[in-house]
């Protein structure tokens, strides 16, 4: 299994700036040229873009559906001489692939038992660590998967021999690194994920993070958006990366097209794509986040719960352990990171959460006003970000109860580094939104506060501590609640939201 966080040696003595030092893993959803049938071009093509995958530091890299046959051969997928020749192609691609670092997950058709299964091979190394059949085969509309292919599903436990190694089979496996914390991964292939329960749901309940999805699904109008959805939806839900592959253009010339429609999600969060309809061939790149996955999981009690509902699929799945050792260098960050990391980057989705975020305080503000029975709503209004939010806040929950916003006494309290424009702003805002305004000048108490306590600004010294600061502070918070007390309201808290961040 998976090695625990902080276990190995290695990723301590890394580089600051190592993207393993501090729990990431780089995956990479392939889109390669394709050729139907063709199986040694296929078997090349993968074999470029797993090099140029190895030379951008690249852990995993997730192909498409069926990418070493293709996807559109129909009835080839029933012919031994064709199958002789994936089985061979995927022998070469594994021998040729052993210097490299990337774990390749590959589509290929796999012969067992006299069936034939459509899987995803994963390979590291140039050892084929195991075989994952697909469960869900389409056979509705333009799909018909049925004529060709078994399902892989009760096949737990299994194994097989395949292109001249001995290897697990069956869709209960997830692959884990011994040498690399929470690089866990689970395969499953195209309809699968368009199942109510799909197979990677009880991936990820075993302790997979990282979850795979190899993809020849063709485009039709609308269609990305709902993989879109599909991906998002399962990557939040299952506090996972979701890698989606899928195969683009040169898979078929039959009726059907494919759009190449790589993607990679974390927590619902969009973090790379491919471009689509791309004639040539592209890896869609992206650092995830896997600390942060496991940890959103430690926090989520809903998710242990749910591996406990469903048997601990942990007992009944195959952990296939495997060396990675990957480059513990300063290989750079493959991941956007936004000026403003605390709002959304889209204008779109930013008015829509200031507008939740405003009425959820409009709300809670008004109920308990309601629940108190008070007079007043009392606030202290600098001038700054946070009172003047509060205050906007305060006016509208006014607004919705039908009270005058007479009801809300504001104060301004001068202290000793008060300029005369920020007061200016206090005033303009209170006679602005019609509330009742007042100013107590709170430096006379300050001064007195701070001679009681022997403070050295008191004896005219320049010590501006947090003492200093803290007293100023502390009297207007003073007066507010005692102003509350008098006039028969509350004190609504500004809080410091804009200094924290």
């Amino acid at each position: 299994m998976a090695k625990e966080p902080g276990e190995t040696k290695a990723k301590a003595q890394a580089p600051f700036a190592a993207i393993h030092r501090h729990g990431f893993v780089r995956v990479a959803a392939a889109s390669p040229r394709a050729s139907a049938g063709d199986v040694a071009f296929n078997v090349d093509q993968t074999l470029e873009l797993a090099r140029q995958a190895d030379a951008r530091g690249v852990d995993l890299a997730i192909f498409p559906e069926l990418n070493i046959s293709s996807y559109a051969v129909d009835d080839l997928h029933l012919q031994d001489a064709f199958l002789d020749a994936v089985e061979a192609g995927v022998a070469r691609l594994a021998q040729e692939s052993e210097g490299l670092k990337t774990v390749l997950v590959v589509g290929a058709p796999v012969r067992r038992s006299g069936r034939v299964y459509n899987t995803g091979i994963a390979i590291s190394r140039g050892r084929i660590l195991g075989i994952v059949p697909k469960c869900f085969l389409p056979n509705y509309r333009e799909y018909y998967e049925k004529r060709w292919f078994a399902s892989g599903i009760g096949l737990d436990g299994l194994k097989t021999e395949f292109a001249g190694q001995a290897t697990p089979f069956g869709p209960d496996l997830i692959f884990a690194a011994d040498d690399l914390a929470d690089f866990v991964f689970h395969i499953e292939i195209c309809e699968d994920y368009w199942a109510p329960q799909p197979p990677s749901t009880l991936g990820a309940l075993a302790g997979a993070l990282i979850l795979t999805n190899l993809s020849a699904s063709n485009i039709t109008i609308g269609k990305a958006d709902e993989r879109k959805l599909l991906c998002a939806a399962h990557a939040s839900r299952c506090s996972a990366a979701y890698v989606f592959s899928a195969a683009g253009p040169g898979e078929s010339t039959t009726d059907l097209a494919w759009d190449g429609q790589g993607s990679i999600y974390e927590l619902g969060e969009l973090i790379a794509e491919s471009s689509r309809f791309d004639w040539g061939s592209e890896l869609a790149v992206a650092d995830i986040d896997v600390q942060r996955l496991r940890l959103e999981r430690m926090r989520n009690g809903t998710f242990n719960d749910n591996a406990r509902a469903a048997g601990y699929p942990e007992k009944s799945f195959r952990a296939i352990g495997f060396t990675h050792a990957p480059d513990l260098g300063d290989i750079g960050f493959e991941r956007t990171l936004r000026r403003f990391p605390y709002v959304p980057n889209r204008p779109e989705q930013l008015d829509q959460d200031c507008y939740e975020a405003f009425n959820i305080q409009v709300q809670g503000l008004a109920r308990r006003f309601q629940a108190t029975s008070g007079k007043h709503l009392v606030i202290g209004v600098s001038g700054g970000l946070d009172s003047t939010h509060a205050l906007i806040v305060a006016a509208r929950a006014c607004d919705d109860l039908g009270l005058p916003r007479l009801t809300i006494l504001g104060y301004t309290m001068p202290g000793f580094a008060t300029g005369e424009e920020t007061k200016g702003n206090a005033w303009s805002l209170m006679n602005a939104l019609g509330v009742v305004g007042e100013e107590i000048d709170i430096r006379p108490a300050a001064r007195q506060m701070l001679a009681d306590m022997g403070h050295p600004f008191a004896r005219g010294e320049p010590v501006y501590d947090v003492t200093f600061e803290n007293v100023q502070a502390g009297l207007r918070t003073d007066y507010l609640f005692r102003l509350a007390n008098q006039r028969g309201g509350f004190v609504v808290g500004t809080g410091d939201l804009s200094e924290i961040a």
